[in-house]
């Protein structure tokens, strides 16, 4: 009975047992949360030119004569064959360069070398351009050695170009840059205006092309260059091609035409290969 009235005791003297849930875990964030992921570099334009460059020596076979082209793209390719050769993944290699400085380039990384006189018919051509149309026509000679550059490509069975995607228009003329006319030393001015009076009419203009000291530049075959600024890309570049080349006293000039096997493109997405 005790215990049973101890237990009526607390029954009635005690307060109502209440279970409340235990307080919700309240946890601290940041206001806000910024994760940031580590930024991958972009590429440069030499670092799209070495791509391009890369892909055109998978063209080259062992046993080939090649046209080693001018410019800084092509120096690429020509850094590359050297170290083939050096390793031994390639053999037999003999290149015509297209100007004195590839030549030089050549010589430094023992890339065996020859002529137009020696070999007239080439395996294959690598070179850069300066322009690059929809139908791979190209405008090539702002490094000077167009002429040397139109000689070897046109001996060669197939014609490889190495490009970055900058190179892209959408017609001949269209970056508003220099396409060269290579004309002789004597009477060049009497040359240049007769280029500026062809195409007045599109607004080009002609400037003979200077060194930096400000004195004309001179290319390896000791001619001058006249160069044409459009201000809208050439309508008809075969046409063009032929007026100027009628001229006497021009040596060459810039539109390489129909000439290009395949364009290699390097750009941000990665390098596309363009062929006829």
């Amino acid at each position: 009975m005790a215990s049973l009235s101890l237990l009526s005791s607390l029954h009635t003297t005690s307060p109502n047992l209440i279970l409340r849930p235990p307080k919700p875990l309240k946890l601290r964030f940041p206001t806000s949360l910024s994760i940031r992921a580590q930024a991958v570099p972009a590429l440069t334009q030499d670092d799209l030119k070495k791509l391009a460059a890369d892909k055109a020596v998978d063209y080259v076979k062992s046993g080939m004569v090649l046209g080693l082209g001018t410019g800084s793209t092509a120096a690429f390719v020509v850094d590359k064959l050297g170290l083939l050769l050096k390793t031994g993944q390639l053999t037999d290699i003999i290149g015509i360069p297209t100007s004195k400085r590839t030549e030089e380039q050549a010589r430094s990384l023992n890339i065996p070398l020859t002529t137009l006189d020696e070999h007239p018919v080439l395996d294959l051509a690598i070179d850069g351009a300066d322009e690059v149309d929809p139908d791979l026509n190209l405008v090539k000679g702002r490094g000077g050695a167009l002429l040397r550059e139109k000689m070897v490509e046109a001996a060669s069975k197939s014609f490889v170009v190495v490009a970055d995607e900058t190179k892209l228009v959408s017609g001949l003329g269209g970056s508003k840059l220099a396409m060269p006319v290579e004309v002789v030393q004597f009477c060049w001015k009497y040359n240049l205006v007769r280029l500026q009076e062809m195409f007045k009419e599109v607004g080009a203009e002609a400037k003979l092309r200077l060194t930096p000291e400000g004195k004309p530049y001179v290319t390896d075959n000791f001619n001058y260059i006249v160069d044409l600024y459009f201000e809208t890309p050439i309508r008809d570049g075969v046409a063009a091609g032929e007026e100027i080349g009628k001229l006497e006293g021009v040596v060459e000039h810039g539109l390489f035409l129909n000439m290009a096997t395949a364009v290699i493109i390097a750009g941000k997405n990665g390098v596309e290969v363009k062929s006829k």
